[in-house]
């Protein structure tokens, strides 16, 4: 597990030592990993702490612990050791936000992004908004695919920022991004200094194909996020995964007691993600059999409430026009839906 946060010190704190680790692998607590990392300048370094560490201090009651530290021939060191724990656990506690806070950082932070289909961001106001969750779901072949490469094409076009996909079904299409980059601007096959080339190196593509893979994906994309440069022109903006059910549904009844959990956790990931980093994360999301043979989103009612923006996508074969209607947004009625072609080849 990656670190949850790394503290400079000039000296790894004394009461936070092998000693101490010992202490506490003796009582239960085992996944405490002090690490000490060589950094610039070479007397410094980097003092770690996991998440499991922190699990670990708040699954236990801390004033048992503190008695038997106090057994101890070295319980003062003990002591401050888990002082100093419990201390930085507090840093990691956010402060509450009022409402004229909140809306200031909705003015400042989290803008809309057009997909570039006019009918999908009329609907939707402008477009997908960033640090939410966004999820499409519909039958094979309803347009869900095309929608996440278009708006992955407008956004690296429009604001020459980067884009993850995430894929987990051999989706991604290089040449339908390059057919979309060229609709949104015809002229550019004709431009030879390299447009066409930098705006397809701001699409960041990775296969992923298992729960495991994706949660170890999203936990090195946060390190990456964590590093960009504030207000560079080439941020992550759009997380695209292509599709979430594709990786969750195997780990679902059967012999995996923990796929329940598995699936809230990487949903919660994903939220935390978007909000954090301002970026809009869009995913989609396959039509399972219901009652009396009508079709239903797949993953159940625990994925359901995961999403900020639930849209359902349809399509008619004879026509090409797809149709997204509304199935939660925050200011968008319910039930409200939009018809519209993809732009480009028909297809």
């Amino acid at each position: 597990m990656p670190a949850l946060n790394a503290l400079e010190q000039e000296e790894l704190p004394a009461a936070l030592d092998s000693n101490f680790q010992r202490f506490c692998a003796a009582h239960g607590i085992l996944s405490v990993l002090l690490s000490m990392i060589d950094v610039q300048p070479a007397d410094s370094v980097v003092f770690m702490v996991t998440m499991e560490m922190l699990e670990d201090f708040l699954l236990h009651d801390v004033y048992a612990l503190v008695a038997l530290a106090e057994k101890e021939a070295n319980s003062e060191e003990l002591k401050q050791g888990i002082t100093q724990i419990l201390a930085f656990i507090d840093t990691q506690h956010k402060p509450w936000l009022n409402g004229l806070e909140l809306l200031e950082d909705a003015r400042q932070n989290k803008r809309l992004l057009p997909t570039g289909c006019q009918g999908l961001d009329l609907l939707l106001k402008g477009g997908l908004r960033e640090g939410q969750l966004t999820e499409l779901v519909g039958a094979s072949s309803c347009g869900k695919t095309q929608i996440c490469l278009l708006a992955a094409s407008n956004v690296t076009y429009k604001h020459m920022s980067s884009v993850v996909f995430l894929d987990t079904c051999n989706s991604f299409s290089p040449k339908r991004i390059a057919s979309f980059i060229g609709v949104l601007n015809p002229t550019l096959k004709q431009v030879r200094c390299g447009i066409l080339e930098r705006i397809m190196a701001n699409i960041l593509c990775k296969s992923v194909f298992d729960i495991f893979e994706l949660l170890d994906t999203l936990d090195q994309l946060q390190t990456k996020l964590r590093d960009q440069v504030k207000g560079s022109n080439h941020k992550v903006r759009l997380l695209v995964i292509d599709s979430i059910s594709s990786v969750i549904t195997p780990i679902l009844g059967g012999n995996m007691a923990c796929g329940r959990s598995l699936m809230i956790s990487a949903g919660f990931l994903l939220k935390r993600i978007a909000y954090e980093h301002n970026l809009s994360v869009l995913v989609t999301n396959h039509m399972v059999g219901g009652k009396g043979g009508s079709l239903k989103p797949a993953l159940g009612e625990s994925w359901k409430g995961v999403a900020h923006t639930r849209l359902l996508v349809s399509r008619d074969n004879r026509t090409n026009k797809c149709n997204v209607s509304v199935i939660k947004h925050p200011s968008v009625v319910r039930g409200n839906s939009a018809n519209f072609l993809l732009p480009g080849e028909n297809f």
